[in-house]
């Protein structure tokens, strides 16, 4: 009974792991499985079936033929073993070791001996021995394909047939059953060239495409970043040389006795003030969503990051008709949706949608590749949805609005923000109280 819980436990797990996978990470893992079993296959069917026969060859035969099987399956292992280093030296991540290849060359040089043996005995015979040639190469072949340029390894393979096909020919093998072999080893060696190649090329562009999307929005968040500094140089620079300047001479005026001194420091006193309210307004600018400017960022973001976002609404009574309290509120929620899209799932497609009833302003976030990942937001807060999503409800929920999060069928994310028209700043002009700093969202996707 335990052993049946250990092992439904340990396909829940390789379910779970499955699930938790980008869809990239599902394709890569998918070409890998299948290039390792193109090789057990041709291991336990056209490698193993043929040995049947030396059964009835006697015991030479038998300890012939089982040796080459040996060999075979020690060969698909190291072939397993090394694929995924053939894989990245192909994709330029990691040279693959050289010293990795000698036993498996060693193998292929034993197996084709064995072969060879085992014709000149009579072990196996006419379709036996082809299907065994078919099968000689496959193991090693497959990732050394990956590790050196396409003329190299035909060069390679052209002399191995050849080597094959003059060894079995001094080994007795007739003319007819030489061809064969022959053309087998041409048709296996163009069937590891074009399933391994190109498949491992079309991921390789694939990750490719993946690094340079990662890069595109890491771009926008330094793009963001220097935006903010200067803003913020703009405003202090020239106050701070003033104040500097003015302190220098109140020193100097201090210093002879002259009242003006303090007609300086109070200037002074009045700049760090000013300048104190406009790095405030620079902040409060930065951090208060302004609904157009959201959709607009949110939409940039999205696409940098290579997912479609649709936005529809925004131009009518919904959007721009809205008023200013609302616009601002449902700022927040485009601003934290935004994020959490980029954060969670693997989406493709992702629906901003404004609507107008006759009470109330609804905003619809909804995205695909949601899956069986977690809940937008972060951590789960007990409520269906993570922190920033809990922030955002303590927000709208001080305006009278509402937020919902949850899935939409197997696929599909959705976020709804609803709130009323009526809805006012408070009297230090902010629409809720400020968020804590867990649960400040913002655009930028820095945590992807």
């Amino acid at each position: 009974m335990k052993g049946l819980r250990g092992v439904i436990g340990r396909v829940r797990g390789w379910r779970r792991g499955w699930h938790e996978r980008s869809k990239l990470q599902r394709i890569d893992l998918y070409t890998r499985v299948t290039l390792c079993s193109i090789t057990w296959f041709f291991a336990v069917s056209w490698g193993l079936l043929p040995l049947g026969e030396t059964l009835d060859e006697g015991p030479v035969a038998m300890a012939l033929g089982g040796a080459f099987l040996a060999a075979n399956i020690t060969q698909s292992v190291l072939s397993s073993r090394n694929l995924s280093a053939a894989f990245d030296d192909y994709r330029g991540t990691a040279p693959f070791p050289p010293g990795r290849l000698r036993l498996p060359a060693a193998l292929q040089v034993l197996m084709t001996g064995l072969l060879v043996a085992l014709a000149a005995v009579g072990g196996v015979k006419d379709e036996g021995l082809v299907l065994l040639v078919l099968d000689l190469p496959v193991a090693f072949a497959i990732p050394y394909v990956l590790i050196v340029p396409v003329r190299r390894f035909l060069l390679h393979a052209a002399a191995f047939s050849v080597a094959v096909v003059a060894l079995l020919a001094a080994a007795g093998v007739p003319g007819g059953l030489l061809f064969g072999a022959f053309v087998s080893l041409v048709v296996v060696t163009l069937l590891v060239l074009v399933s391994a190649r190109p498949s491992v090329w079309s991921l390789s562009v694939m990750w490719q495409a993946e690094e340079a999307r990662n890069m595109q929005a890491r771009l926008a968040v330094a793009e963001e970043r220097l935006r903010f500094g200067r803003d913020m140089h703009d405003v202090l620079g020239r106050n701070l040389s003033v104040i500097a300047l003015k302190s220098e001479l109140a020193v100097e005026l201090a210093q002879r006795g002259n009242p003006a001194a303090m007609d300086q420091m109070v200037e002074v006193q009045r700049i760090a003030r000013a300048s104190q309210q406009e790095v405030r307004d620079v902040v409060r600018g930065y951090r208060e969503a302004d609904l157009p400017t959201e959709l607009m960022g949110a939409q940039g973001v999205l696409r940098a990051a290579g997912i479609t976002c649709t936005v529809e609404g925004a131009d009518g009574p919904a959007g721009i008709g809205a008023p200013a309290a609302v616009q601002a509120a449902l700022g927040w929620v485009v601003r934290e949706t935004a994020t959490n899209v980029l954060r969670h799932g693997d989406p493709r497609h992702c629906w901003i949608r404004l609507a107008r009833t006759r009470d109330a302003v609804v905003l619809e976030v909804e995205n695909d590749g949601a899956g069986a990942t977690r809940p937008l937001g972060g951590a789960d807060d007990g409520d269906g949805g993570g922190s920033g999503l809990a922030g955002l409800r303590v927000r709208l929920g001080a305006l009278g609005g509402s937020l919902t999060a949850g899935a939409v069928g197997d696929d599909l994310f959705r976020v709804t923000a609803t709130v009323p028209l009526t809805a006012r700043p408070d009297t230090n002009g902010h629409l809720a109280p400020p968020l804590e700093p867990s649960a400040a969202p913002s655009v930028l996707p820095e945590e992807r």
